[in-house]
């Protein structure tokens, strides 16, 4: 049992810390710098959409703020099984630069993406989702990093607005967590995830997906990094979402997210072999032990409660668990404790895990992850 024990803590503190602690220290002593230059290659947009119509016109007035050269551009919008008139919308918008592809039957945003970039022209594909606001210099400061013969792929920074509850604070700090160990990753090499919703990569890199793929984010920058480029992160690139306000909203996203990874090692087990993943430790250390958390957890606080009588760091940990398990309550309970700081952080924390373990059994009952 006390194996059990410093074996959960061991895991949970590198996960957690000593992961995130360690890249830091890489992209202050061993810095990797981006040589970035202003260019402006061909650059295909390309956007998945399903039952849109709400956002497509406002995502098109938004892509002609993008501050770079309008001739360069074109834009690929392929409709995946809308059972609205999304397509109509894009067509009334009038942008000569706009091509439309339908699908009558809804097949996923993976099937997409490959029929989008197969048509695409340009020499850099714009990646981006229907929902998210882009900055105007997005596009140019992205394009910018891939001056830099080594860098394959550039991840934009995705900043939350209209951040009202407690629980979308807790969710917008973790998520700042999240975005610090992808730039020190970037800062040291690679990061191994892009943000779906604004990332820009060499098109002569992208390998078709799987139809099935759930996390296009994840594959594809694994991929460009397979092929020897590095895939950076650039916090200049700006996007705008909003958050769930509350856990229910967060559940069906993160749960179907998480589910991702697992189905990610069925699609692609070469991400497993250290002799064919270059940035195979930081998959394992980011992604798969992340997955294992909250059994970590579960591991933790049972091997405590069996220990404690045996030492007091036993019963400290036991207890620790248990008060932080309390507060969530609490904050649930008490909307004013719950927006304190210290009680939101704990409600993200502890809502996140519960999804990674529901996440587990969303995927062997669900084989249909990747229809939206």
């Amino acid at each position: 049992m006390e194996i059990v024990f410093w074996a959960s803590a061991l895991l949970l503190v590198h996960v957690f810390a000593g992961y995130p602690a360690s890249v830091w220290l890489l992209a202050r002593w061993m810095p990797r710098p981006i040589c970035k230059k202003a260019i402006a290659p061909t650059v295909s947009v390309v956007i998945a959409v399903h039952d849109g119509a709400a956002q497509i016109a406002a995502k098109l007035a938004n892509i002609e703020t993008l501050d770079y050269p309008r001739q360069l551009v074109d834009i690929v919008i392929v409709c995946d099984g809308c059972r609205d008139d999304s397509a109509e919308q894009c067509r009334q918008f009038g942008d000569p630069r706009v091509q439309i592809l339908e699908f009558a039957e809804r097949r996923g945003k993976a099937a997409c993406l490959n029929d989008g970039i197969a048509v695409a022209k340009g020499e850099v594909l714009l990646l981006t989702d229907v929902r998210q606001r882009l900055a105007p210099e997005a596009l140019r400061e992205l394009v910018a990093n891939l001056a830099d013969d080594t860098v394959g792929a550039v991840s934009g920074e995705l900043l939350f607005e209209d951040v009202y509850t407690g629980f979308a604070r807790g969710v917008d700090a973790y998520w700042r967590y999240e975005k610090l160990i992808r730039q020190n990753e970037s800062g040291s090499g690679s990061t191994i995830g892009v943000s779906g919703a604004l990332y820009a990569m060499r098109r002569g890199l992208f390998q078709p997906l799987p139809v099935a793929t759930v996390l296009d984010d994840l594959l594809v920058p694994m991929c460009v990094a397979a092929q020897g480029q590095r895939v950076v992160f650039e916090p200049l690139a700006l996007a705008w979402d909003r958050p769930s306000q509350q856990p229910c909203e967060e559940q069906r996203r993160k749960i179907r997210t998480l589910a991702g990874n697992y189905q990610l090692v069925q699609l692609a087990p070469w991400l497993l072999l250290p002799w064919r993943n270059p940035l195979w430790f930081r998959f394992i250390s980011h992604k798969l032990l992340r997955l294992l958390a909250p059994w970590l957890l579960l591991a933790l606080g049972l091997s405590a409660a069996l220990l404690a009588t045996r030492h007091a760091l036993f019963a400290v940990t036991a207890l620790g668990l248990a008060a932080g398990l309390a507060a969530v309550v609490a904050g649930r309970l008490l909307p004013a404790l719950g927006g304190r700081l210290p009680v939101r952080l704990l409600t993200a924390f502890c809502y996140l895990n519960l999804f990674a373990a529901q996440a587990l059994l969303a995927f062997a009952r669900n084989r249909r992850l990747h229809l939206w």
